[in-house]
């Protein structure tokens, strides 16, 4: 989903023949250029010591809503030396940044291990728009979390500083759809560069091996 109209997704379900092979068929290797992109400049990395990968997503896209499933059962077989987090993004002030408020107070209260699929299903499946404070407030209360405590994160300044910080490694890494992935503040891909979301896994994979022989 882009930044333009939030609907031009060019996944075919091509990724994982395209990378595995079909038949035995030898696998591909992905393509510099055409299955990722590497960073002019390089973006920061907040984990040092450990290959970081950031997972660039949005609570309203659809794509980023069917892809969290497979995204969760690869983040279990990561690697001791890879560190993963999400980056929820902001193509517009709303209801973007109300998503990224609900996400960033989430992890403060160590809550997205629990509450990120739940947040998902109200948008998607229960057509919730979770865009206005009183809403969210109400949903959080209904799923067993402290609304006060939520209120007070989802107004402080520490969310504050971590949607600019966002903004600002989104830019980095020049987002303009979503979900996308970011390896080690060096490379870029996303579903439509892989032919599917299962393809940026694999490209994701191929990503984090490659980053640590530089």
């Amino acid at each position: 989903m882009n930044r333009r109209e939030f609907s031009a997704w060019v996944g075919t379900g091509l990724g994982a023949a395209a990378w595995t092979g079909i038949a035995g068929a030898q696998p591909k290797v992905p393509v510099e250029g055409t299955n990722y992109v590497r960073l002019s400049q390089a973006a920061t990395v907040a984990t040092p010591g450990k290959i970081e990968v950031i997972e660039f997503f949005w609570y309203g896209c659809p794509h980023c809503n069917a892809f969290e499933p497979a995204l969760e059962a690869w983040e279990k077989k990561l690697p001791a030396d890879v560190a993963f987090r999400r980056v929820p993004v902001a193509f517009r002030p709303e209801p973007f940044v109300a998503h990224q408020k609900i996400f960033y107070s989430l992890d403060a209260m160590g809550l997205i291990p629990t509450m990120q699929r739940k947040v998902f299903y109200a948008i998607h499946v229960q057509h919730q728009r979770l865009d206005q404070l009183p809403e969210i407030a109400e949903f959080m209360k209904q799923n067993g979390v402290d609304s006060v405590k939520f209120i007070e994160n989802f107004n402080s300044f520490s969310v504050q500083t971590r949607i600019r910080q966002a903004a600002q490694l989104s830019e980095a890494y020049k987002i303009d759809g979503v979900p996308a992935m970011g390896v080690q503040g060096r490379y870029y891909t996303s579903g439509s560069m892989a032919g599917s979301n299962d393809g940026m896994l694999t490209v994701a994979d191929y990503l984090i091996q490659k980053s640590r022989k530089v």
